[in-house]
């Protein structure tokens, strides 16, 4: 899907930015602009600050490809930046963006659309620290932070409640444990590309999804075809739930001991890894999409948007 350089639009590929996935943000936003150089795209490279306005009036693109993660980035602020601005960009909007990002809302769009989700409560840290706001196992997390920052588990055994890290927020979702497997889908505008198993050492952490050797990927995952089938359902209602657009991937847990009624959708993420290994980027090759075509598909689908 190369274009030739006399035609090709500008694109301002956004990375980096203040939040807690800063790092993987450039680790992506580099990758992408790479792969839509390869594409034949005039790219022009930003590291997201307070001066965004003024960096992409300089290089005046025709679309702005979104490659940040975490607060700002993903949460809506950015999106409605770019709106206010006029830019084309890629993604979801600001509402399915603030949704997605905020746990508890995405939650209840996701029951409302019949998705199985797990049972889950705000409430203040200083109280999770003092008590068992649940019956464990349950799991702790902010409400409104991406790839498993600040995530604590707290186990059936558990005597005492956890002590929270000073740096999470003054409230924070506590929701039941879901065993299983881990299992991610893809979705490229209204279709699902595959399924991805996930396998680690212990918890899907921060760790595990980013350093080198932290987890394997299997794809397709060895799972029954009535599972496989769930997940690319759940995870194109879930994507349409929210209103997404371009790509998303949703993430699930299997509790293969109890058949269909063992699949629980965890998460959508609206900006998904974007380095030729992240998972999006996998199933796209795997069902035959190179990594420099699948950027080519996100710009192209943002630049036709109204």
């Amino acid at each position: 899907m190369g274009r030739s350089s006399r035609t090709a639009p500008k694109v301002a590929v956004l990375m980096g930015g203040p939040s807690a996935e800063r790092e993987v943000s450039l680790s992506s936003g580099r990758e992408c602009a790479l792969a839509l150089r390869q594409a034949g795209y005039e790219v022009n490279e930003i590291d997201a600050g307070r001066d965004l306005p003024e960096r992409l009036a300089a290089c005046a693109p025709d679309v702005v490809f979104n490659a940040l993660h975490g607060r700002w980035g993903e949460d809506g602020c950015v999106q409605g930046l770019m709106e206010w601005l006029g830019y084309r960009y890629t993604h979801s909007g600001v509402l399915a963006s603030a949704i997605a990002m905020d746990k508890s809302r995405a939650k209840q769009a996701f029951r409302e659309a019949g998705l199985p989700v797990v049972e889950s409560v705000i409430a203040d840290a200083h109280e999770v620290r003092a008590r068992h706001v649940m019956a464990p196992p349950y799991v702790v997390k902010p409400n409104d932070e991406g790839s498993s920052v600040g995530v604590y588990i707290v186990h059936e055994a558990a005597n005492s409640p956890p002590q929270l890290s000073d740096k999470m927020p003054a409230r924070v979702m506590v929701e039941t444990y879901a065993p299983g497997r881990e299992l991610t889908t893809a979705v490229l505008g209204d279709r699902a590309l595959g399924i991805t198993e996930i396998k680690t050492e212990g918890w899907y952490d921060y760790d595990a999804k980013y350093k080198p050797g932290g987890s394997t990927h299997v794809i397709p995952a060895e799972i029954p075809e009535e599972i496989a089938a769930a997940c690319r359902d759940f995870a194109v209602r879930a994507h349409q739930a929210l209103g997404c657009r371009g790509l998303s991937r949703t993430d699930f847990r299997w509790d293969e001991s109890r058949g269909l009624d063992g699949l629980i959708l965890l998460e959508v993420n609206t900006q998904p890894g974007m380095t030729p290994t992240s998972l999006a980027p996998e199933q796209a090759a795997y069902s035959g999409m190179s990594f420099p075509d699948l950027c080519s598909w996100i710009v192209e689908e943002a630049l036709c948007r109204d």
